[in-house]
């Protein structure tokens, strides 16, 4: 997987030059169109054509696809073109599971702008969109050509997306890493390196993926925190006027299934409270309310690693150290939301 971080003017341009595409679309929201274009509109050919989408997960939809996939036919786009996905995760996922699927697929290489993108949406090859609001319900395996990280990109970011974005951060040292954990769970995330974690976080998955591209096995434990915390984050979205971001979810996911995995004596009481004391100072605590849990719970089902009726989690065997295909019950799942609800 070709993963390139520094100057966006000299990776980008690198590319291009490599290659002769017949034509060039580059999908943008309306935050990235104002912040991001800019900086990369002179390494194109004058030729190439903008999709504007409307920023936001609940864009993530097939309805947003047929409005893209309309704009590369309206662009006379053939096989030999490409796509430049220039924003988050929702452009990264959509406008490569778009390119993925147009005329059977033509090339797209994935620019993430923020810094949840850049960590962890954009490496790997997993594409998709929203289905009835289930997230990533519909989607494919398919690598890019070049994933082209740039960290200055995230300085455009408002404070509360770069700590959604850090919630990444910290599931892939408490999952592979001890020692990087000990590192930013002594830290503030205002005193934290984010240049350096990027590229630490990018070689963590990097190397998971390489080892399982298509999730049947070890890559599951990059879905730690993901279960609970996809399920808390589905059912807030669908209420609307709760919503809260990927990072935010997913550290109640992480507190969640730390817990869960101390109840299995998986970790010990020191372990748990060290990750619980981390999330909360960095997040707060998302206000759930008890009857609200069966709704999350019932939420799990739809999720990937699940096998028949089993509802199956990644969960922490020690940090620094993760275990996967762990079948955990309603009841489990009921104590640790209410243990999270306090």
């Amino acid at each position: 997987m070709s993963v390139q971080i520094g100057a966006i003017s000299a990776t980008l341009s690198s590319f291009l030059s490599q290659h002769d595409y017949s034509h060039i679309a580059v999908i943008v929201d309306e935050k990235t169109q104002k912040h991001c274009l800019p900086l990369i509109q002179s390494l194109l050919p004058k030729t190439f054509t903008k999709i504007v989408i409307k920023s936001g997960e609940e864009q993530k939809t097939l309805a947003t696809c047929e409005k893209i996939w309309q704009a590369m036919t309206q662009a006379n786009m053939d096989r030999h073109g490409l796509i430049i996905n220039l924003g988050g995760g929702v452009i990264g996922d959509m406008g490569g599971f778009c390119a993925s699927t147009y005329k059977r697929g033509i090339d797209f290489i994935q620019i993430p702008t923020t810094l949840l993108a850049q960590v962890d949406a954009s490496v790997g090859g997993k594409l998709g969109i929203d289905f009835h609001g289930l997230k990533n319900h519909i989607g494919v395996f398919q690598l890019p050509k070049t994933v082209l990280i740039d960290p200055t990109f995230i300085q455009t970011l408002p404070n509360r997306q770069k700590r959604s974005g850090f919630a990444e951060i910290i599931k892939h040292c408490l999952i592979r890493d001890a020692a990087k954990w000990d590192t930013i769970a002594s830290l503030d995330f205002d005193q934290v390196d984010l240049a350096d974690l990027i590229a630490h976080s990018v070689e963590i998955k990097k190397a998971v993926v390489a080892e399982d591209p298509k999730e049947k096995g070890l890559r599951k434990i990059l879905n730690f925190g993901h279960t609970l915390g996809h399920a808390v984050e589905t059912y807030l979205l669908g209420l609307g006027k709760r919503a809260v971001l990927h990072g935010e979810a997913i550290a109640v996911g992480m507190i969640t299934e730390a817990y869960l995995a101390y109840q299995r004596n998986l970790i010990e009481a020191e372990e748990l409270e060290a990750i619980e004391a981390m999330l909360f100072a960095t997040y707060g605590r998302i206000q759930i309310k008890a009857e609200e849990i069966p709704a999350i719970i019932q939420l799990t089902a739809q999720d990937k690693k699940n096998k028949g009726s089993e509802i199956r989690f990644s969960l922490l065997t020690g940090i620094g150290d993760c275990g996967y295909d762990i079948p955990v019950s309603k009841a489990e799942m009921k104590k640790a939301l209410e243990y999270y609800i306090g």
